[in-house]
């Protein structure tokens, strides 16, 4: 595990970069049936555990949590490891934060491949709309961190039933799950940004989006029971240059639900719109 703008990560494979964004409450793990397939095309990937409650180091106490911040921290972490032309594959509450980066600091970005993922109004959707007010309440989120250990809790819709069709293997789950239940800080950390999640800088960064030129692969779950479909159509019409493709059976989660089929959609994507992969 290598360390870089306080945020860890694995990195697998030579080639062209490519940096994966997890959402909220899970941590790389979220990509580990994609990232050896797209290493052992011919890619470097490395797999951030960002600061989202499944991290390991706790960031400081006056480091800006919100949506805005993260995103900033992000562009930190391209430049540290000084990536250029890059590849961002995000899923869930991480497509937020990287069409936030697209907006804000593009300068690194080459392709982007957002699946699943909040946009526009719906940060959090529903049925996770209520999760800021919640956050700000005076110990929820270490009640939460207990009610988490239960099975019959993390199949609920608001928490994550609806997000793999087949479900998460429970040692994944127990992972992603641990550092907020077993650090004070995480928890400090994840109730900040949770507590901070506002539509407003979504529908900020979509304005922007208009202008942004870069290649888009946007990768839409046919049984998707979180992220509503007309959310990557308008994001479809708002981006100069996206295409737009559907997953079937799957939920939000592709990578769980449909690694494959996302392996391939993101190495097709890669070559066909300026990776420099084996294949070109």
């Amino acid at each position: 595990m290598k360390t870089a703008v306080g945020v860890t990560y694995t990195e697998t494979g030579t080639g062209p970069a490519v940096v994966f964004v997890h959402g909220l409450l899970v941590d790389a793990g979220l990509w580990r049936k994609v990232v050896p397939e797209v290493a052992k095309a011919g890619f470097r990937c490395i797999a951030p555990n960002w600061p989202l409650g499944a991290h390991q180091l706790p960031m400081a106490p006056d480091f800006d949590l919100t949506p805005p911040g993260v995103a900033k921290l992000m562009a930190d972490f391209l430049t540290e490891l000084d990536l250029t032309d890059v590849t961002i594959v995000a899923n869930d509450t991480g497509g937020a934060l990287t069409q936030i980066l697209m907006a804000n600091h593009p300068e690194r970005i080459g392709l982007v491949v957002l699946t699943p993922c909040d946009a526009f109004e719906d940060f959090f959707p529903s049925p996770f709309d209520k999760l800021p007010k919640l956050a700000r309440l005076p110990g929820a989120m270490w009640i939460g961190s207990r009610l988490l250990q239960y099975n019959a809790v993390r199949r609920l819709p608001n928490t994550f039933g609806w997000l793999a069709k087949r479900g998460v293997p429970a040692a994944i789950l127990d992972s992603y799950l641990q550092p907020i239940r077993d650090s004070a800080e995480i928890r400090r950390d994840a109730t900040r940004f949770i507590a901070s999640v506002d539509s407003s800088y979504t529908l900020a960064a979509a304005e922007v989006l208009t202008e942004f030129d870069k290649p888009v692969l946007l990768v839409r779950a046919a049984d998707d029971r979180i992220f509503a479909p007309h959310l990557f159509e308008r994001l479809a019409t708002t981006l100069p240059d996206a295409t737009l493709v559907t997953v079937p059976d799957s939920y939000s989660f592709i990578p769980e639900d449909q690694s494959e089929e996302l392996t391939r959609l993101i190495l097709d994507f890669t070559r066909s719109r300026g990776g420099r992969g084996p294949g070109r």
